[in-house]
């Protein structure tokens, strides 16, 4: 089997738009999180958000286009070019049927979505874009990012809630491990920081509420955690097959060597509690990967700061590596940094575990000040940590039950 590599990297996030400004930031345990400022929030119960910070869109799309296309496909789109211009690549000098394009969105264009629904109620069918569609459907960015590049390899999204990025990763890993491609971009694209997103994930009460200290308000695996905070972003990655990438004399960040998939099939927004689910994925992975569980020096969580998503995080952790080894394991929430990029975030996280293995450092988990009994393993707290760091796990839970876990390998 053919081994995948990652070469290149992009991202547009809360903690900024150039990926080492983006890296140096995590690495200093800042939040990206604040006040909400894209609409009036007078009347939404969570008036905080990830907001992508530093964004300039007109190196990457033509104004013109810009008003016709939804932000989520602008950020995917930046995010894309960013990470092709890191591999150094040169579309003249390869095959475009053998590189790819598999992005992955949770919701979309919502903000599409919500505009033209508005015309339609004012002003009638009418008047409602002829752009509405195209530029709504999830798999539009991934499509848009094939016309930019020259890719005509495999080109399609995974759509799986908050597990999208990293669905969306694994199948570009198994395009180049069986030999179809050469090159495939993939991770994740998202904005759904706008009146009806923000909305809905109120009233499903699963927003953070701490208004008044938004910057310590995504707070993981913390006793005080009381919600996630939503944010925007997306994060694009060059995954390659290895020996391409060593015969162009590519930089490469890591090996992404393995990937692991389960459903709880339990409730469409509640994980199984004792994480038996979540626990499956990290097994496969290690078991894909070749790794076993004291091979994993840190786990980048899912860890969205939610009573049960992170009591059931740590006990899949256990379930999967043991508990002594569970013990010895380096785990953090990027979440806690930059708010919850939904479909995005695995995307931005496995960028993160790259990094980490690239410079041997762990992450913190900020915020993390009251510990909480039924979170009892080594969550970083505050400060990043240098180390030496082999194998690593992103781990990712999606609604519906969606469990994908991510494996990386140092190089």
């Amino acid at each position: 089997m053919k081994r995948v590599v990652i070469t290149g990297m992009g991202v547009v996030s809360p903690l900024g738009c150039e990926l080492e400004g983006f890296w140096e930031s995590v690495k200093a345990g800042k939040s990206g999180v604040g006040m909400i400022t894209k609409f009036d929030t007078t009347d939404y119960a969570s008036k905080i958000a990830g907001e992508v910070s530093g964004f300039d869109p007109d190196p990457y799309v033509p104004k013109k286009e810009q008003r016709r296309m939804d932000e989520y496909s602008i950020f995917g789109i930046a995010a894309s070019k960013k990470a092709f211009e890191d591999s150094g690549l040169d579309m003249s000098k390869e095959d475009p049927t053998r590189a790819g394009v598999i992005l992955g969105s949770g919701v979309g264009g919502l903000q599409t979505l919500e505009a033209q629904h508005k015309i339609l109620l004012e002003k009638g069918p009418g008047k409602c874009s002829p752009f509405m569609i195209p530029h709504m459907i999830s798999n539009i960015c991934g499509g848009l990012v094939a016309i930019e590049l020259g890719m005509q390899g495999p080109n399609y999204s995974a759509v799986s809630a908050c597990a999208s990025a990293a669905h969306s990763l694994t199948n570009a890993m198994r395009c180049i491990q069986s030999g179809e491609t050469d090159i495939m971009m993939s991770g994740g694209a998202e904005a759904s920081v706008c009146t009806l997103g923000v909305a809905g994930f109120c009233a499903l009460r699963a927003l953070c509420t701490r208004n008044d200290d938004p910057e310590h308000a995504s707070r993981p695996f913390d006793a005080d955690r009381s919600g996630f905070v939503i944010a925007d972003g997306a994060a694009m990655l060059v995954l390659e097959e290895y020996e391409h990438a060593v015969a162009r004399g590519a930089k490469i960040y890591c090996e992404l060597a393995g990937a692991g998939h389960s459903c709880d099939a339990y409730h469409i927004t509640a994980p199984a509690e004792d994480g038996s689910g979540a626990a499956i994925a990290l097994k496969k992975a290690m078991a894909d990967a070749g790794l076993n569980p004291e091979d994993i020096d840190y786990i980048n969580a899912h860890g969205t700061s939610t009573q049960l998503n992170d009591k059931t995080e740590t006990a899949a952790i256990k379930l999967a590596l043991g508990e002594d080894n569970a013990r010895k394991t380096c785990v953090s929430s990027l979440k806690s940094m930059t708010g919850h990029l939904l479909g995005a975030a695995a995307g931005l996280e496995s960028v993160v575990c790259a990094l980490a293995i690239r410079d041997g450092i762990a992450p913190p988990t900020i915020n993390y000040t009251t510990p909480d009994p039924a979170c009892d393993l080594d969550y970083v707290p505050n400060e990043s940590r240098e180390m030496e760091i082999r194998g690593v796990l992103k781990n990712s839970l999606g609604f519906g039950g969606h469990n994908a876990c991510l494996a990386f390998k140092k190089v």
